[in-house]
């Protein structure tokens, strides 16, 4: 299975992000990928909140993903839109939500997932960030079927929290998603070790498209869009700058790993309290 990823220093303007996004699809598609995939907050990157609410948008009126469901359906290729920032339909005068989407070659919504682990930290005395006063954080955990393989869907800091992606691989999932928009510090420290300890923990493929560089409203991503197999050996690693790069997925090498190494099916479940000494 061949894939593609996107590399991107989104923006403060959501029209200017989906016609690069356009590009990126349609260039995928040329290379003959049969997906792409794209970071967290594919159409909007601004911590100015109440810049950012000026532009947001529920779904039905969001420009990107249309942008991209039209593009889909036009390349007829599979994407995986890493995350936008919408209006929750459900309750439109509350917070948003951190969104990602499965779009088929039919350019329909395959399935959504709401990023559930939110971005609450401390990184310096200096800098604290805060994800969950603008956002509210999703509840399920979510796969979906495309050609060949099972897709687990999950955001940036859902990394930290491997229970997750037991969940994702209990439910059948062979390749995990994990768009991003990693800041520097903590990619330098931890993005390449923890995808790899995802991949080796549930036996799957990682693809993880990211932000990268300088953005508009200030901040700075850390970039290194990255494949990982079922064994941790990193297929690709796109470092610094911004693009489109390819994959090709063995995903026969799922089923030998964990044959190799059985800790998916040897996995054991601790519901009972843990007991002090």
């Amino acid at each position: 299975m061949k894939i593609a990823l996107a590399q991107m220093c989104s923006g403060i303007v959501p029209d200017e992000n989906a016609s690069q996004l356009r590009l990126l699809i349609a260039k995928a598609a040329a290379g003959g990928a049969a997906m792409i995939f794209t970071p967290e907050m594919t159409g909007l990157l601004d911590r100015d909140r109440s810049r950012a609410a000026i532009v947001i948008r529920s779904e039905s009126d969001d420009v990107v993903l249309s942008a991209a469901r039209s593009e889909a359906k036009k390349c007829h290729i599979w994407v995986q839109l890493g995350s936008l920032a919408v209006k929750n339909t459900s309750n439109p005068g509350e917070k948003w939500v951190n969104r990602s989407y499965l779009i088929n070659p039919e350019g329909e919504i395959a399935a959504r997932y709401d990023k559930i682990h939110l971005f609450d930290v401390d990184l310096s005395p200096d800098e604290s960030l805060r994800e969950s006063s603008a956002y509210a954080g999703g509840h399920s955990a979510v796969v979906a079927p495309i050609p060949e393989a099972t897709l687990g869907l999950s955001i940036c800091y859902d990394l930290r929290f491997p229970a997750l992606y037991e969940a994702l691989t209990d439910a059948g999932a062979n390749i995990l998603s994990i768009p991003a928009a990693f800041t520097v510090p903590t990619g330098k420290a931890h993005w390449e070790i923890l995808l790899r300890a995802r991949a080796i923990e549930a036996g799957a493929f990682i693809v993880a498209a990211a932000q990268y560089g300088e953005h508009a409203d200030g901040r700075s991503t850390y970039g290194h869009s990255m494949v990982v197999d079922p064994w941790g050996e990193i297929l690709l690693d796109m470092g610094q700058g911004n693009g489109l790069d390819f994959c090709d997925l063995d995903l026969r090498k799922v089923q030998e790993v964990r044959s190799r190494i059985p800790a998916v099916a040897n996995r054991k479940r601790f519901e009972m309290p843990v007991k002090l000494p």
